[in-house]
């Protein structure tokens, strides 16, 4: 084994998810500090609007990168279960298909997005004064999808074999490039908000080729062989069947936030630019929960390929616990620090106010997300990965439509809007748990 690579299969399981899971919540993490960068830039160099024109945006790009990102993560479980059952040669062939994949679905997707701007835009209503901002923003960001989508694949490929500090490392130098980029093309240069999406595009392509790179000199069942480049198509029937599920679990979140945006526009600029900081801040809260529950899906699936059913519902339980600790603590130093990190994005007062009360709203009740993570996660190590996507689309785009047009029309107020976060998590929690407790009495052995 590579030095980086983790044993998912003997030993003691604790230690192991840490050294897994706080390298790809730290990934996480990186990653926002790319959009973070863009939003810290605008909101101290340009101005609120263009600050709330990335805000805007922040949802339509989740949705894209929520599918690229799901059907990855069906990448990592299809080369962990081959891996963890010793089917090498299977393994190999499914690296080279995701690979490929990862290429073909992010041009299309980069395509399907730039002829799709304009009437997303219109649908949401986004005020004159940021809307050109916000296209301008999106138009080029689309541009850096193909590079964004080969960076999750190839990250993928490497957890699924224990590795998270190889991404990590990518991603690290790809967010000082961003940051550097940003300040010249803003500063030096006066582009705007063109240049700052300009600098997030090159720092994707950065990450990727990083990545490319580390794969062509892998050693093992993950080198990349560009002259033997094949899709095995019980393997890609495989990464679709677990990835697009999980894509669309993703996407249903930003599809029910792309609501939430519209009901946030109406609130104003001051309510926009809020909600654009507070997110930036709470979702690395997030990457913590989805570290643990990235790492659930991992060793449930290389310990599911093995056969080992035990150990496969003790790495569950063993991630969900842990991420309850480390979220926890994050949780606490971000609402006691709200107002001066909030401050650091934009010193308008009532856009610090407005963000305080999404930060409450939101990271207070995180303890419900890793419930949410946890089960998912371990339930798509298993291959079941359309239960927990239906469970999410019904639960938590059903409540939250239902609470915009009820709850928010008849008291409209930004406190109100964002009652809908706990609210929607809590019931998806409660079917998770039924769900996940059902699958195991009625589990089914790994493919052969």
């Amino acid at each position: 084994m590579n030095t980086r690579d983790i044993d998912m299969l003997r030993g003691t399981l604790w230690d192991k998810i840490i050294l897994f899971a706080l390298p790809l919540a730290l990934t996480g993490v990186m990653q926002q500090l790319l959009n973070a960068a863009d939003v810290v830039t605008l909101g101290k160099f340009v101005g609120k609007h263009a600050m709330a024109a990335v805000g805007n945006n922040i949802s339509m790009v989740g949705l894209i990168v929520s599918l690229l990102m799901g059907l990855s993560l069906g990448a990592n479980v299809v080369i962990a279960q081959n891996i963890g059952a010793k089917r090498f040669d299977r393994a190999h062939s499914a690296v080279s298909t995701a690979f490929v994949l990862s290429i073909a679905a992010g041009i299309f997707f980069c395509v399907v997005g730039e002829f799709l701007v304009a009437p997303i835009f219109y649908l949401l209503e986004v005020p004159e004064l940021v809307v050109g901002m916000a296209e301008t923003y999106l138009r080029i960001f689309l541009l850096g999808l193909p590079a964004m989508s080969l960076y999750n694949f190839e990250a993928a490929i490497f957890r699924s074999k224990g590795d998270t500090r190889t991404p990590l490392i990518a991603l690290a130098a790809a967010s000082g490039v961003n940051i550097v980029l940003n300040l010249l093309f803003v500063l030096k240069f006066d582009w705007g908000i063109a240049g700052v999406a300009a600098a997030t595009v090159i720092a994707n392509v950065v990450s990727a080729i990083i990545l490319f790179h580390a794969l062509l000199t892998a050693d093992g069942v993950i080198k990349l062989h560009l002259n033997v480049l094949i899709i095995d198509r019980d393997e890609l029937f495989e990464i679709v069947r677990i990835g697009l599920p999980a894509g669309v679990q993703g996407m249903v979140f930003s599809l029910s936030n792309l609501l939430i945006q519209a009901a946030i526009n109406s609130l104003g600029a001051d309510a926009m630019a809020a909600s654009a900081a507070a997110f930036t801040i709470e979702i690395n809260v997030f990457c913590v929960v989805n570290g643990f529950g990235q790492a659930a899906t991992t060793f449930v699936g290389q310990n599911y390929g093995a056969g080992n059913l035990l150990r496969c519902k003790r790495a569950t339980w063993v991630a969900m616990g842990l991420s309850a600790a480390f979220m926890q603590t994050l949780c606490f130093v971000i609402l006691f620090f709200a107002e001066p990190v909030l401050s650091l994005f934009n010193s308008d007062p009532e856009v610090i106010r407005l963000g305080v009360i999404r930060l409450w709203y939101i990271v207070a009740p995180e303890m419900i997300n890793v419930a949410m993570e946890g089960l998912s996660g371990a339930m798509r190590g298993y291959g079941i990965s359309l239960t927990p996507a239906v469970i999410t689309l019904i639960c938590v785009c059903g409540v939250r439509v239902t609470w915009v047009f009820t709850a928010f029309a008849k008291i409209p107020t930004y406190a109100t809007l964002m009652a809908v976060y706990p609210i929607s998590w809590l019931l998806t929690a409660i079917v998770l748990v039924a769900a996940y407790v059902w699958h195991m009495k009625r589990l089914k052995p790994a493919r052969k």
